[in-house]
């Protein structure tokens, strides 16, 4: 009965589920409850607390009439997926302030104006370097952020890289993702196991079993679990595999986050 607290509708640009749907996906699943998480990506500069994409009241307005009608058939938490950028180091937070969010994910999705998703990004440059490049740029918005309970799919670029993650591994990279990671332990911040990597082809989910594993040995105790689902079909993807992902690791519990406050449950 894994909770999934990473999914999409069409409050999200790049979504068109609707949360009924997903919902009720959920269900049939046999997850234990969801938490919605739609993107906010302030990609562009010239956005204001005005203007931003995402209609949080809209947002919220409809997810609480989905509460008020599964109340105590299923649970149903409000999240929100936040777009790290160091420019944002202000608005974010006044953002987060501003709502009354379950629980928040931080993400790299754009480097240095740049959106890995699209094959642009790495033109002109060594996979590896691209990669590195990405990796560095979370150290960059862990010195300027707070305003989040766990860092997504912390390895997200590989799922677009050139070659996957055909010649990446935690080993590669392991001085700037060990730095990460113990910054975010020291900061009382999580990780998710995303499953996302799996549906992508990767074979392992977002980050890679390793790098799990090294968050757990360095002293992190808060891991997430989340599909990134986009699509109803897309609920719990994988989910089968988790529990034993995290054990391998050396996890004995997962975390759901209610209120911005970590609920720890047993494995």
């Amino acid at each position: 009965m894994l909770w999934d607290t990473h999914m999409h509708t069409h409050f999200s640009v790049d979504s068109e589920a609707d949360p009924l749907e997903m919902i009720q996906s959920s269900i049939r699943a046999g997850v234990g409850g969801i938490c919605f998480t739609e993107h906010l990506d302030l990609e562009d500069k010239h956005y204001t607390l005005e203007t931003y994409p995402l209609d949080i009241p809209a947002y919220f307005k409809e997810m609480q009439t989905f509460q008020a009608q599964f109340e105590d058939k299923f649970p149903i938490y409000i999240g929100v997926e936040i777009g790290l950028q160091t420019y944002l180091e202000h608005t974010l937070p006044e953002i987060m302030k501003q709502h009354p969010f379950d629980f928040v994910i931080g993400s790299s999705h754009w480097v240095n104006g740049e959106d890995p998703y699209y094959p642009e990004y790495f033109y002109g440059k060594v996979e590896d370097e691209a990669y590195r490049e990405y990796f560095e740029s979370i150290l960059e918005n862990l010195a300027v952020f707070d305003c989040f309970d766990v860092y997504g799919h912390l390895d997200y670029i590989v799922r677009y890289g050139p070659n996957k993650n055909q010649f990446y591994t935690y080993e590669k990279f392991a001085d700037v993702l060990d730095e990460i990671l113990r910054i975010l332990i020291q900061k009382g911040k999580g990780i998710e196991i995303n499953t996302g990597g799996f549906k992508y082809g990767l074979g392992h989910p977002n980050p890679t079993e390793a790098i799990l594993k090294r968050y757990r040995e360095l002293g992190g105790e808060i891991i997430t679990i989340g599909s990134d689902a986009h699509k109803p079909e897309h609920v719990a993807f994988d989910f089968g595999k988790v529990p034993q992902i995290l054990k391998d690791a050396g996890f004995d519990y997962y975390t759901v986050f209610s209120k911005r406050k970590p609920v720890f449950y047993k494995l």
